[in-house]
């Protein structure tokens, strides 16, 4: 399991590599005409690669956290490949989706890599602060960037409110995902001692 989840991550790098340098050269290949491509091009690489900078420079012990950094470059290079096959545009529930699940991707990356077990409140509490924040930080990036000056900005009010609420969701189910495994998966003489310290052993997420 640990293999597949090391081989996505550095495939998911790889292609959104690949995809931000066709982008800057073209981005009509990518659909990406007015929706901000500097920034994207610029954030995105930023984004996918934080983990293993902080990584390098913190030379930090213990196993990699691939599952997270996994999260994180699929989240990246599936908005880049959702506009490049024009989704957005041609899938109603396409835009809808992505903010649940992209969010709930980060959402569980930043669980994962600042708890080290816990109950579901905890982590809910987590996931949702993170989660929302990262929604409220999008929004303005897309209201800023490009929606004031796109057939958007009529409706960008509902979408918005759409947009936060998915996103919300997202990070709740994220939360009930972590929890539910952290559960099924503690040590039963953990478990009867109340032990929470779960992957300071180092096994990786």
């Amino acid at each position: 399991m640990s293999e597949v989840v090391v081989l996505l991550d550095v495939a998911a790098k790889v292609l959104l590599l690949l995809s931000i340098v066709r982008v800057g050269l073209d981005p009509t290949w990518g659909n990406l005409e007015g929706k901000a491509p500097v920034a994207r091009a610029v954030a995105y690489p930023l984004l996918a690669f934080a983990i293993p900078f902080v990584w390098v420079v913190r030379r930090r012990e213990g196993a990699y956290p691939w599952t997270a950094d996994l999260l994180i470059s699929v989240v990246c290079f599936s908005d880049i490949l959702g506009n490049r096959l024009d989704l957005y545009d041609a899938v109603v529930w396409f835009d809808d989706a992505s903010h649940f699940f992209a969010t709930g991707q980060l959402s569980a990356a930043a669980v994962l890599l600042t708890l080290h077990r816990g109950t579901f409140g905890q982590v809910l509490e987590r996931a949702v602060a993170i989660g929302l924040t990262i929604s409220l930080w999008w929004e303005v990036f897309e209201y800023f960037s490009f929606v004031t000056r796109s057939s958007e900005l009529k409706w960008a009010y509902r979408d918005t409110i759409g947009d936060l609420t998915l996103g919300w969701l997202g990070s709740v189910a994220a939360a009930a995902a972590i929890a539910a495994y952290w559960h099924f998966t503690q040590a039963p003489s953990s478990a009867s001692r109340g032990d929470v310290r779960g992957e300071r052993s180092g096994t990786a997420y």
